[in-house]
């Protein structure tokens, strides 16, 4: 019987848990170690953000789940991989620390045939002094604990509009080196939304700031879309929406400290300044969660595991090529690490090879771009396909079947304008692929028949019925399966 340990319960590590077990059956074990009990649809947490759902809409408790399909879970959280077991173990195991109120602080080795790395992201508030919700002076919707204390200070800030104090509110991105720019361009749309529903949009100043050196940009490098039947860049179709809402911009801007009240920046282009606010919500650089690898005599083999940022290596190019010099082709395929076949790593939790936006760094030598995002439909598709391949290689396979590379892959985004079913708006997006092939396609480096973009009332409709859909999906509903990433 073979053991699969997947770390991290996230959209591509449940993914992965859940079709692995299902194929798999009561043949072999599947082993899931997280730190949470419940899983979260985080792309619903902008809603929670701004009142429109609970976090109860937008959770439910992992183990029952997990009973049904026989799925064995651990609450706890993952602290090192020793992929050549060690001098008293001679299987490869992982060290985790357990959470649960029953079990917290205990330590466990649990050993494994297949290991699949879906920790996702260290929230790296901590990488710019004064972020964050805890002991900062900004706020979050990266958690639904987050975004329910977010919604919560929000309100007493539309009060106080209410009141007749004009209010300035400030969302993007808190560092240099984020990515999921999406979620705060979700979240400062919402929040205008509400704001005009209230009848009080007049008495708010809304501003964003963001690393992307365009408006746009979205750490895919901005895309060209069709749309009517014209061809328009990415940063047209954001310049024109944030315009029409009356949104201020400040782009190419890496926040170096927050204060109470204010957020200090350094631009692309060297010069410095600050923008007060009443409110802020700004999104954490990602980091890797800190796991650390040891070799069978004890020795830290971390840097072989894992690369500088903490992501776990896979089949990437990390030789570091020039800007000029990177191809489609960098880009992992099956997920598995170089020198321990059995480790993958999916989600965000694997390494990319490099950004797909241009670095860029102020005269200071200050990094400031978009690191690639890695969520949503990526991280299903991901998961599910590494999780078809180890079901093969348990199954006498002798290398991974399954290959998905985002240079290969399409993706759907779709962002909320602001949530209402008759009056509510998204941008419904579509990109092939996520990673540009200059090569195969010339000039835009995607396929323009199938990036496309529409913004309205329809792609509302879609994101609340996708909300449903993968709640239902991941509770392993009747036809959960059925369901695509």
């Amino acid at each position: 019987m073979a053991r699969l340990v997947i770390l991290g319960a996230g959209v591509s590590g449940h993914t992965a848990a859940t079709f692995a077990k299902k194929w798999l059956g009561s043949s072999h074990e599947v082993v899931v170690v997280t730190p949470n009990s419940k899983w979260n649809w985080i792309p619903s947490n902008i809603w929670v953000g701004v009142g429109q759902m609970s976090k109860k809409d937008v959770t439910f408790e992992l183990k029952p789940v997990y009973d049904k399909l026989g799925i064995d879970y651990r609450q706890a959280k993952a602290v090192s991989i020793h992929p050549e077991g060690s001098e008293n173990q001679a299987s490869p195991f992982v060290t985790v620390e357990h959470t649960s109120d029953a079990r917290k602080g205990e330590s466990e080795e649990i050993t494994y045939d297949y290991l699949i790395n879906a920790t996702g992201p260290k929230l790296n508030f901590g990488a710019t002094e004064g972020l964050g919700p805890d002991g900062g002076y900004s706020y979050s919707v990266c958690t639904a604990d987050h975004a329910t204390e977010a919604a919560a200070v929000l309100k007493e800030k539309f009060d106080r509009i209410k009141r007749g104090e004009k209010q300035k509110i400030l969302v993007g991105t808190g560092h240099g080196m984020c990515t999921c720019q999406g979620a705060a361009f979700e979240y400062i749309f919402n929040i205008d939304t509400e704001l005009r529903r209230a009848g009080i949009r007049d008495m708010a100043d809304l501003q964003w700031i963001s690393n992307e050196s365009f408006l746009g940009d979205f750490g895919v490098g901005g895309v060209h879309i069709k749309r009517g039947g014209y061809v328009a860049s990415s940063k047209l179709f954001a310049e024109s929406l944030y315009t029409e809402k009356g949104i201020n911009w400040t782009t190419g801007a890496h926040v170096t400290k927050v204060e109470e009240g204010v957020a200090h920046y350094e631009k692309l282009d060297g010069s410095t300044g600050s923008i007060d606010f009443d409110f802020s919500m700004l999104i954490p650089p990602f980091a890797g969660v800190g796991l650390k690898a040891f070799g069978k005599d004890g020795q830290d083999i971390t840097d072989t595991l894992f690369a500088p940022n903490g992501f776990l290596k896979v089949d990437g190019d990390y030789s570091g090529k020039p800007f000029e010099e990177w191809d489609a082709s960098d880009w992992p395929k099956n997920y598995q690490n170089p020198t321990y076949k059995n480790i993958f790593a999916v989600g965000i939790a694997f390494a990319p090879p490099h950004p797909i936006s241009k670095p860029m760094k102020s005269p200071n030598g200050t990094p400031i771009f978009p690191t690639p995002p890695r969520t949503g439909m990526p991280s299903g598709i991901i998961g599910k396909a590494v999780a078809n391949s180890i079901v093969d290689m348990i199954n006498g396979a002798p290398e991974p079947t399954h290959e998905t590379s985002m240079a290969e892959m399409g993706a759907a985004c779709i962002a909320s304008v602001g949530k209402g079913m008759f009056s509510g708006e998204a941008v419904a997006l579509t990109v092939y692929p996520v990673v540009p092939d200059y090569k195969k396609y010339p000039g835009t480096g995607r396929d323009q028949n199938y990036t496309m973009g529409e913004i309205g009332l329809a792609g509302h409709w879609i994101k609340h019925t996708l909300h449903h859909m993968f709640l239902w999906k991941a509770q392993l509903k009747p036809g959960w399966s059925l369901i695509p990433e």
